[in-house]
């Protein structure tokens, strides 16, 4: 028998608390009644004795301590799910919003969902093509893996998620199924429709599930986005045998609402104001990526977040780097040369790249030429370094084919449009293309035997000897 309580006793933002309370537990989903009619959920945040603390989902707006009936649900949050999801759009809750109706659910899962057991998991294996080379060659990203994106205000993250999105398979000749969610956490109406309308014309909208929780949609909904999202996620790869890449952004705006819901019940501030438990949230979330023993299928996470003032040991940054397998950093100086991707691939990796790469997944020649490819660039810096104190024309010959090599390397590799998608294979050429510029005896990287298949030295046009 289910218990109705009349009334609350305190109202507090997204907050609100409740005395004389019985048999409440943490996260239950609770359902108000307001003036008679309008109905709103809420989830339990903290019991003590017979007071709970709840969270109203869609904001305290209309609520007053008198005029609010109060129902106990007996169990957490659920999302109800079946394959119908792919090609659908939600709300942060896992609510329809694209007028097609209600799902039909084969089953309801708890969004909370648990982190994969250690012992449980496979070895992640088999790379994800995103279409991107300074992605594909440099990080590649490997099925199971979670690789964030750290990016900054006013940089095309949102735009190289879309991208992602359009491109990603896994690989060629795969005929395994693949789909992605994606979740989108605080963005503004412009940027939901551009990612939906993207979607839709690009043909990929069937086996995408979005998930987009509005600006100005309640605070406390964007806690619950990823989680939502997540539980999609598992079900598709562990019932249903999928390889699904989840992507998440902007995790920023996630941490930013723990903030402000943590500030509002009165918690002691941590790094930044943020909660001291903002780790384990971020570790609740990304650990839920990886490959279970005895499962066909995948979950593989790319979580996108926007570093305050392009500060990589900001706690946001910071505590996800502790997590995850690496990053991809998007740099504001190649921004402001106008390369698009603008990454910049010296403080980006990928941890589980090696296992994932060479003969059998990509082509035998990947690894030595992604390592070829990080050492030349990084001695790119050190010349431009030396030409800013001495001048390019005082360089040696060697350093001013660094240089060469450097602008090439930014404008054709690293730089490609926002509609075009590479092959793995595209993307390994154009890598061979850009080191024949540079003399065989620089590339101490690479095997004598990888060396003699691929490489072919550049040949200098007869402008160009003239201008050197």
């Amino acid at each position: 028998m289910s218990i109705e309580y009349l009334g609350l006793s305190e109202i507090n933002g997204p907050l609100i608390a409740l005395e004389g309370i019985q048999d409440a537990s943490y996260e239950e989903i609770v359902e108000f009644t307001v003036e008679g009619s309008k109905k709103k959920l809420g989830r339990i945040v903290e019991v003590n004795e017979d007071k709970a603390i709840i969270q109203v989902f869609g904001g305290t707006d209309e609520m007053s301590l008198k005029n609010t009936h109060t129902k106990l649900t007996g169990h957490p949050m659920e999302l109800a799910l079946s394959t119908e999801i792919l090609g659908r759009t939600f709300n942060g809750l896992g609510q329809p919003i694209d007028g097609l109706g209600n799902i039909i659910p084969e089953v309801k899962l708890d969004v909370n969902g648990h982190p994969l057991n250690p012992v449980s998991r496979e070895y992640p294996r088999n790379y994800i093509r995103t279409g991107i080379s300074a992605i594909d060659c440099l990080t590649t990203l490997i099925r199971g893996q979670k690789l964030p994106i750290f990016s900054g205000n006013g940089l095309p993250h949102d735009q190289l998620a879309a991208q992602i999105v359009m491109n990603a398979s896994l690989g060629e000749g795969s005929d395994e199924e693949f789909g992605i969610v994606f979740a989108a956490m605080g963005v503004k109406h412009d940027v939901a429709e551009s990612f939906r309308r993207t979607f839709d014309d690009s043909g990929v909208g069937t086996h995408v599930t979005m998930f987009l929780n509005l600006a100005n949609d309640p605070v406390v909904e964007r806690l619950i986005t990823p989680k939502v999202a997540l539980t999609a996620a598992e079900y598709l790869a562990y019932e249903k045998g999928m390889h699904i890449l989840v992507i998440l952004t902007d995790m920023t705006s996630f941490a930013e609402a723990m903030r402000e819901v943590s500030s509002s019940k009165g918690e002691i501030p941590s790094r930044k104001g943020y909660p001291g438990y903002l780790y384990s949230e971020f570790a609740a979330l990304y650990e839920r990526a990886g490959i279970v023993k005895g499962k066909k299928g995948s979950v593989t996470q790319i979580p996108i977040l926007t570093m305050p003032n392009d500060d990589i040991t900001h706690p946001i940054p910071d505590l996800t780097g502790y997590i995850t397998e690496g990053q991809i950093v998007l740099e504001r100086f190649l921004h402001q040369k106008s390369v698009y991707p603008p990454i910049n691939v010296l403080p980006s990796l990928s941890r589980l790249m090696k296992d994932g790469i060479g003969a059998g997944y990509t082509r035998e020649d990947h690894q030595d030429l992604a390592n070829q490819l990080f050492s030349s660039y990084a001695h790119v810096g050190e010349a431009r370094a030396l030409a800013s104190v001495i001048g390019e024309d005082e360089l040696s010959p060697i350093d001013k084919k660094y240089i060469k090599f450097g602008i090439a390397f930014e404008e054709h590799f690293i730089s490609q449009g926002q509609d075009e998608n590479r092959t793995i294979f595209e993307t390994l050429d154009k890598g061979w293309d850009l080191l024949s510029i540079l003399p065989r005896e620089e590339l101490d990287r690479v095997n004598t035997t990888i060396l003699d298949k691929y490489y072919v030295p550049y040949q200098e046009t007869e402008d160009e000897s003239t201008a050197e």
